[in-house]
């Protein structure tokens, strides 16, 4: 009985389509480890519907994008996908995914309120929901407290200012530069900037908002780690390996994702294992905002099984899944629910010791801006800053040259929401 309530919408649904004499097959694209993953938990799926049957095809990160976006042009696309958050306003401005909001109606386990604020609203680009949060991402920081209690700090930074003097005080103690902050990843100048009140763009996505106050403070902020000292300035692929120079004491902050977890447990030695944890990344006045990132699950509008496609993401969707989805890729729930379960040793997910952070931190997540052409902003954003950290442009050139870039990119945008404004 428990089971059948959990798939309300879609077990009634498949009562009323599938036929007797045969079963349907679902066609689901996953993405790398998550689709080697997906295997197992569908498993359970087909055992409590035998009529249904699921084809989970690998795709590549590198290569999922466009195959997505060929399979739509050429009218090849699978019932369901897991679909990239920064992808989702992109599906939904071509009209590829179904909107999701009658299918959540209509199954009560569903409940916005167990998923985390910022997660669920990646979800409704342009006000329309067209995924369901599969597993969520956010970034954060990765702490060698050993380091810091020897240079006298008697906390992990909570404020801009309290990360300052931790930085300088590390300096002080011989660590030449204590953060490691790869100048090819945009997530943590993205991350500083979501914590000001000001949006990254501006006008409803028409517009870039990067010369504004908020977006500069942001920025200096960030130029000022490489400026005095406090952070190298190297790319990931410049550094042999980040995990044997966090073991060293190299650097003592790292601001990373939830993968991290695992390979910093396989990778450090054992006496490390106490030296090191998980933080809430600083704001400017306390404890500050982070990334809304992550998977979701869609289903496709041009799909003939779409009760079958909701009701495997209503099974993805079940606490329990999620936890052994979980415990299979290290990938974070978005269910407030599945963190309240307890895992084999007998805590909870929100109790567990380097995972904690996480739970904290998601409860003060926002989404970048959701517009299509965020990747390519996103990549611009990155590069801006990379010029502003070697030397090569003034905060004044990069934020008014990036503004310009991204008002281009942002043109035909502005285009097609003006016609519909007009229409």
């Amino acid at each position: 009985m428990h089971r059948r309530s959990l798939l309300t919408a879609g077990a009634a649904a498949l009562a009323g389509c599938a036929r007797d004499s045969g079963t349907t097959t679902l066609r689901f694209w996953a993405m790398g480890r998550e689709a080697e993953v997906a295997a197992e938990l569908i498993a359970g799926f087909e055992r409590e519907q035998p009529k249904v049957r699921v084809k989970v095809e690998q795709l590549p990160w590198s290569a999922a994008h466009e195959k997505l976006l060929t399979a739509f042009a050429g009218d090849a696309t699978p019932d369901l996908a897991q679909v990239g958050n920064t992808w989702l306003p992109e599906m939904q401005a071509l009209g590829a995914l179904e909107p999701l909001a009658p299918w959540i109606a209509r199954t009560p386990t569903l409940q916005a309120a167990d998923y985390f604020d910022g997660i669920w609203a990646t979800n409704a680009p342009g006000g329309e929901r067209v995924g369901l949060p599969w597993y969520v991402d956010t970034r954060l920081l990765f702490v060698r407290q050993d380091l810091l209690a020897k240079a006298g700090i008697p906390r992990i930074p909570q404020t801009w200012n309290e990360w300052r003097d931790a930085l300088a005080r590390l300096r002080e103690h011989g660590m030449a530069t204590p953060l490691l902050l790869p100048t090819n990843e945009f997530e943590p100048l993205l991350a500083l900037a979501l914590q000001q009140p000001a949006p990254v763009l501006r006008d409803g996505g028409r517009f870039g908002n990067f010369s504004s106050d908020d977006f500069r403070r942001a920025l200096s902020f960030y130029a000022e780690r490489f400026r005095v000292g406090d952070a190298p300035g190297l790319t990931n692929n410049q550094i042999a390996n980040l995990w044997q120079e966090f073991g060293r004491g190299t650097f003592a902050f790292y601001i990373s994702g939830p993968w991290n977890i695992g390979e910093f447990k396989r990778r450090l030695p054992p006496e490390l294992g106490d030296a090191w944890t998980t933080a809430e990344l600083p704001g400017p006045s306390g404890l500050g905002a982070s990334i809304a990132g992550g998977a979701s699950l869609g289903v496709f509008k041009r799909s003939r099984h779409k009760p079958e496609a909701w009701a495997l993401i209503s099974y993805l969707s079940r606490p329990d899944v999620q936890l052994q989805f979980y415990r299979l890729t290290g990938d974070l729930p978005p269910r407030r629910s599945s963190w309240a379960m307890p895992l084999p040793a007998g805590a909870t997910l929100a109790e567990d010791r380097h995972a904690a952070a996480f739970y904290r931190q998601l409860e003060r997540v926002r989404p970048p801006p959701a517009v299509p052409e965020w990747e390519r902003i996103a990549n611009e954003m990155q590069l801006a800053a990379a010029r502003v950290v070697g030397g090569r442009d003034s905060i004044d050139v990069a934020v008014r040259d990036l503004d310009a870039r991204v008002n281009g990119i942002l043109e035909k945008r502005r285009w097609m929401l003006d016609r519909k404004v007009q229409a």
